[in-house]
C-alpha cells in the first residue's frame, strides 16, 4: 500500500485529489495540508511514501518543500501537480529532486499511474514540458531570484537590502546584473519575464 500526503491550498482541489486517490485500492491518503509549513510538519509526523504538492502555497512553496525533503534526505518521493506549465518551474523542480511533475488539466487516471511509477523509483514528467525544459536554461541564481521577487512586489532597494542583510549597493548591483542577463530595460520587465518563464 502506497501512503500519500497531499499538500494543496485550494480546498476544492485538495478534496478532489483525495477523493480521486481513494478510489485506488493500492493508494492510501494518510494526510492533507493546506499550506507549506503544515505540509512540512505532516511529512515528518506521518512519513508518507509520496508527497503530492502544488507549487504556489502559503508558507512554503511546493518547490521549497521539495528542497527541504532533499536537504534533510527524507526517504520519500515528491510529485508536483500544478497549473504552471512553465519549463523554468520544471527545471527547478528537477534540481530539487522531484520525481513527478504533472499538470492539473491532465486526465485523472494519469495521476494514480504517475504515483505508481514514482513509487517504483521511476519519473513521471509531463512530456511536452520536459522537452521545453531543456531548451532554455534559467539564468538566475537563488540570491538574484530573492532580490527580483521583492523588487517585483514593489519593495524599495533599501528595504530589500535590510530584509536580505545586504548593502544598498549590492542590491543595485544584483538588479543591474538581472536586467542585463534577461535583456530587458528595467526591474518590472525583468520580474514579468522571469514570472512568465517560471524562473521565479
Amino acid at each position: 500500500m502506497m501512503r500519500v500526503l497531499l499538500a494543496e491550498d485550494q480546498s476544492l482541489v485538495l478534496g478532489a485529489l483525495a477523493a480521486l486517490l481513494a478510489l485506488e485500492s493500492d493508494i492510501e491518503v494518510v494526510g492533507r495540508a493546506s499550506d507549506g509549513e503544515a505540509a512540512w510538519r505532516e511529512l515528518q509526523r506521518l512519513k508518507p511514501d509520496v508527497l503530492v504538492t502544488d507549487i504556489e502555497m502559503p508558507g512554503l512553496t511546493g518547490l521549497e518543500l521539495a528542497q527541504r525533503v532533499q536537504r534533510h534526505e527524507l526517504p520519500m518521493k515528491v510529485v508536483i501537480v500544478t497549473t504552471f506549465a512553465r519549463a523554468g518551474f520544471l527545471r527547478r523542480a528537477l534540481d530539487a529532486g522531484v520525481s513527478g511533475y504533472l499538470l492539473k488539466d491532465a486526465p485523472a487516471e494519469k495521476l494514480a499511474e504517475a504515483l505508481r511509477i514514482v513509487h517504483r523509483g521511476g519519473r513521471a514528467i509531463d512530456p511536452q514540458l520536459a522537452l521545453e525544459a531543456w531548451t532554455e536554461a534559467d539564468p538566475l541564481n537563488d540570491r538574484e531570484r530573492q532580490v527580483l521577487r521583492l523588487a517585483g512586489e514593489g519593495v524599495a532597494a533599501t528595504e530589500i537590502a535590510q530584509r536580505l542583510n545586504l548593502t544598498h549597493g549590492t542590491v543595485r548591483n544584483y538588479l543591474s546584473e538581472i536586467i542585463g542577463k534577461l535583456g530587458v530595460s528595467n526591474r518590472i520587465e525583468a520580474y514579468r519575464l522571469a514570472r512568465q518563464k517560471g524562473w521565479l
